[in-house]
């Protein structure tokens, strides 16, 4: 959604704290999953347990396949961190605890209310559960379904500072889509702007910086600036 804003990390652990309700988990997970790998609504909506879960185990690369990404024209593979390979064991242990044994490779990782699990969430429902997270974790600014990928986006490019990593990841066809999709960094952003800070006392919380942690080069460059003769004799 255009002009929402990313999470930073200790929001993304407010927000994950904040899901209520029988199907708690199911939306905790759903959002850990989405900051963790950066996939569309729609795409993340549309895994099934099969795709997360192989080998009794969780999957260190999830694929969106093309049939689920938007254009059905490529694939790609996303590596899943720790964060995101405990959210799949927590969310299978659900399914077991939901829906009973066996567990159904094809059910939907995310499941509707209704119909007994055969039919995933609608983008609604996931809209409403993640807006009262956010409004109960105490967010400000445009949040919604949007901000987990573009939450994954920022905090993979501040990691690597390569844009055509992160391009790759989201599935971005022309990487100016990917610089209009990063804007700014809001975890640098925030920190000028205390910097820039005017009031008497964050003036006074400012450390004047010393000359004995004045690298050499700023040294001596202040002293040749200055007029003296520093060359040796």
């Amino acid at each position: 959604m255009k002009g929402t804003r990313p999470l930073m990390n200790e929001e993304i652990c407010r927000v994950a704290a904040c899901f209520e309700g029988t199907y708690a988990v199911r939306n905790r997970y759903l959002f850990i999953i989405g900051v963790s790998t950066g996939g569309r609504i729609s795409e993340l909506l549309s895994l099934t347990l099969g795709d997360v879960y192989q080998n009794n185990r969780p999957v260190t690369d999830l694929l969106f396949d093309k049939s689920i990404v938007k254009g059905k024209e490529t694939s790609r593979a996303v590596p899943i961190n720790a964060d995101g390979r405990a959210a799949v064991l927590e969310i299978v242990k659900w399914h077991l605890e939901h829906y009973g044994e066996p567990l159904d490779k094809q059910r939907p990782l995310f499941p509707s209310r209704n119909g007994q699990g055969t039919q995933p969430m609608t983008r609604q429902n996931a809209h409403g559960a993640l807006k009262r997270a956010f409004e109960k974790a105490g967010l400000n600014g445009k949040l919604a379904t949007h901000s987990l990928r573009k939450s994954y986006a920022q905090r993979l490019y501040e990691q690597t500072n390569d844009i055509y990593v992160v391009q790759e990841m989201l599935g971005h066809k022309d990487v100016k889509t990917t610089q209009r999709y990063l804007g700014i960094n809001y975890v640098k952003v925030r920190a000028a702007s205390e910097a820039m800070g005017f009031s008497h006392k964050q003036q006074e919380n400012k450390k004047a910086p010393s000359v004995d942690e004045a690298p050499d080069e700023e040294l001596l460059a202040e002293v040749m600036r200055r007029g003296f003769n520093i060359s040796a004799k």
